[in-house]
């Protein structure tokens, strides 16, 4: 594996703050999910501190009652002293500045933005909040004619506008608090009085759009799958602007996942949505001009699945049902909303993707398979004329450290193989590299592909912390075709990014999306890359094609990018006609 030069060689001068912003107000924690419905950013609909300061603190000193008298001592997973430092802690947001091409340059079909999502609270509270929990951050760093703008900025749900009004943090988290049925009740009760009291919309949502992007119907959208999507706009200087949060003409009442798989031949996108009550599953999809179509309720899931993403195929599209799941009477089993069935065998579904009921499922257990991230699917057909599909997807080991110990979690890339005539159900290890965040060419989604590019997760992970990546790697996957081969042999290239820096989600922006005759791995793969010693953030282009992932392109950045989740690369056409 190789060190990048645009790291380790290039020196670094300290100019990201490490800022950890301090906030005196107690916190509220977690509440649930909700129904969502159309959002404006009309200010007067919040109250003013002058006409709420006695309520407020009334509801401050509830508050702290609830931490003092109810609240169990804080485990390391959900104490924001402990979480959100480092790197983990949270920026302020900064306007379009232009940034330092530090080493190489930045090839012309870059032109266009790479834009990531993930947590940055506005307020920090006293009591238990999640790395999950905390407010959309997007960075953006917008490239034209080899020039680049860095910006970050917040998603302006109807929370952050809430909040940044009172300026502390109030309304209850979806993860961090959901420990203890005492605190549950006595956290929810407060905030349902405020609702009550007109404080709080409940109707406009609690999400914090904070784990995903995606472009589909001529519209980017900021994603977190307990809320509506919140459309953005790249404005010609490279500010990000939140527009307005999307029902879709009051078609979608309710969350979607932060995973929509869009076609790239049809412009379709298909998506689903999980629930705590029944139907538990919610199929559905986005026609090319993202106008929503029915939905189809998947009532054959018998129990609440945590599924985070799904696949499609040119015929059908695939979700998981997987161990790990949030049902409320889990608060009063054992204190957890989310908790893991260990009794349970992981179900994978497979539905045509055209469906309009449920009626055509098919349903085939895969013992432990318990996936967060989809790679991959395709169609195949067997000698017989049978339909055939194949998934590529890391399998979760130990997935009841999902939310408290992620430190303890092992992925095993795998290939799954379900042949419709016989019901048989194979599956091959690819890699038991630990890695997690993979991404293909998005010209090969529900298409055979050959390569997959992954995070390489660190070796010694901080303990309770989120994971930290410490390099990229490309696997060549077709080669399992070619019979029996150590799992480590599909790893055909890698790159690591050197001590003490780490990365995250990497993705592939191809040299030319609209040449069918280029190869598949004729591109670039794009990440920010933070280096922990100086503190400092850089984003980092990587020739996918070279056998050591070659660093062709490092931009220093102007603040510390913090460890996030989900990004993608939109070229400048698209942006242009948004």
């Amino acid at each position: 594996m190789n060190t990048i030069p645009g790291l380790m060689h290039i020196p670094f001068n300290s100019l990201a703050k490490n800022t950890f912003k301090s906030q005196t107000t107690l916190t509220a924690s977690v509440f649930g999910l909700n129904e969502g419905l159309h959002f404006t950013t009309n200010n007067e609909s919040q109250p003013t501190l002058a006409k709420h300061s006695l309520l407020e603190t009334i509801f401050t000193t509830l508050d702290s009652a609830i931490i003092k008298f109810l609240d169990p001592p804080l485990h390391l997973s959900v104490d924001p002293c402990y979480t959100l430092t480092g790197n983990f802690a949270p920026v302020d947001e900064m306007s379009p500045t232009e940034c330092e091409v530090v080493y190489g340059f930045l090839p012309p079909c870059l032109d266009g933005v790479y834009i990531r999502n993930g947590p940055n609270p506005q307020f920090i509270p006293s009591g238990p909040q999640h790395y999950l929990d905390g407010d959309g951050m997007v960075h953006a760093i917008k490239i034209s004619q080899g020039r680049a703008t860095f910006c970050s900025r917040y998603i302006k749900t109807n929370k952050y506008l809430f909040e940044n009004q009172l300026k502390s943090s109030i309304v209850p988290n979806v993860i961090g608090g959901m420990k203890g049925l005492a605190p549950f009740v006595a956290r929810a009760a407060l905030f349902c009085a405020r609702i009550v009291l007109g404080q709080y919309d409940i109707g406009k949502g609690i999400g914090v759009a904070n784990t995903n992007v995606a472009f589909f119907g001529g519209r980017l959208y900021a994603l977190c799958e307990s809320d509506l999507p919140y459309a953005l706009k790249v404005k010609h200087n490279g500010d990000i602007v939140t527009l307005d949060q999307q029902d879709f003409k009051g078609k979608l009442s309710m969350n979607m996942t932060a995973h929509p798989k869009i076609d790239p031949d049809t412009k379709e996108a298909f998506a689903f949505r999980y629930w705590a009550t029944y139907p538990h599953m919610t199929y559905f999809r986005f026609d090319a001009k993202g106008n929503k179509q029915k939905d189809v309720p998947i009532f054959s899931m018998k129990e609440p699945s945590l599924t985070h993403d799904l696949a499609i195929t040119q015929k059908y599209a695939i979700i998981c049902d997987i161990q790990l799941g949030a049902h409320p009477m889990n608060l009063i089993r054992n204190g957890s909303l989310v908790s893991v069935d260990k009794t349970k065998v992981p179900r994978i579904g497979v539905l045509p993707r055209y469906a309009t009921d449920e009626s055509d499922i098919k349903w085939f257990q895969v013992p432990g398979f318990n996936v967060f991230h989809m790679v991959n699917a395709w169609d195949e057909s067997d000698e017989y004329g049978n339909d055939v599909l194949v998934l590529v997807a890391p399998n979760i080991f130990s997935i009841e450290h999902f939310l408290e110990r992620v430190d303890l979690i092992q992925a095993s890339m795998e290939k799954v193989t379900i042949n419709f005539g016989t019901g048989v159900v194979s599956r091959q290890t690819l890699s038991t590299d630990n890695m997690e965040f993979p991404v293909i060419n998005p010209a090969y989604i529900a298409k055979k592909n050959k390569y997959v590019y992954a995070a390489i997760c660190e070796k010694t992970p901080i303990k309770a912390k989120m994971m930290r990546t410490i390099g990229v790697a490309k696997l060549d996957i077709a080669t399992s075709e070619e019979g029996n081969k150590e799992p480590h042999k599909y790893t055909v290239a890698s790159r690591m990014y050197g001590d003490n820096c780490f990365g995250g989600e990497p993705f592939f922006a191809a040299r030319d999306p609209e040449d069918s005759n280029l190869a598949e791995d004729d591109g670039y793969l794009v990440s920010y890359v933070h280096d922990e010693s100086s503190g400092e953030s850089r984003f980092l282009v990587m020739d996918a094609r070279s056998p050591t992932l070659e660093v062709v392109a490092a931009v220093k950045l102007p603040q510390r990018v913090p460890y996030g989740l989900h990004g993608l690369f939109i070229k400048e056409k698209y942006l242009s006609s948004m």
